[in-house]
């Protein structure tokens, strides 16, 4: 079992930053990919960043160039710095966490096994 327990959210006026942070716990061993991925007010949850355990991200279209994702595997950390945010990234954000094996499709909500509590992020207008 892994827990992962997000932290960090908060009230930013448009234009602001915020910086989330997830702390994984349990078999956190080698070989899982982690991502974050968020939901907005009545709509489904949607890929914001993905990282594999070697390091390679992905970014979704809608945050490409203001948010940044890193992971320190020794601390088992992973943080999400979001720079001139928009009221439309108001969500609940979430980390994720999956095993990983070959074409694991890591923008998928269905791929992961582990999940977090969730964190709000409210940007104001």
């Amino acid at each position: 079992q892994v827990q992962l327990v997000e932290s960090g959210g908060g009230l930013v006026q448009a234009g602001g930053s915020l910086r989330l942070s997830c702390a994984a716990s349990g078999r956190t061993g080698s070989g899982y990919s982690m991502s974050w991925f968020r939901q907005p007010p009545g709509k489904e949850r949607e890929f914001v960043a993905g990282i594999s355990w070697s390091g390679r991200k992905d970014y979704a279209d809608s945050v490409k160039g203001r948010f940044t994702m890193t992971r320190d595997n020794a601390k088992n950390t992973l943080d999400l710095q979001m720079n001139s945010l928009k009221p439309e990234d108001t969500a609940v954000y979430y980390c994720a966490a999956v095993r990983e094996y070959i074409g694991v499709p890591y923008r998928v909500v269905s791929a992961y096994d582990y999940w977090g509590q969730g964190t709000q992020v409210t940007v104001s207008s």
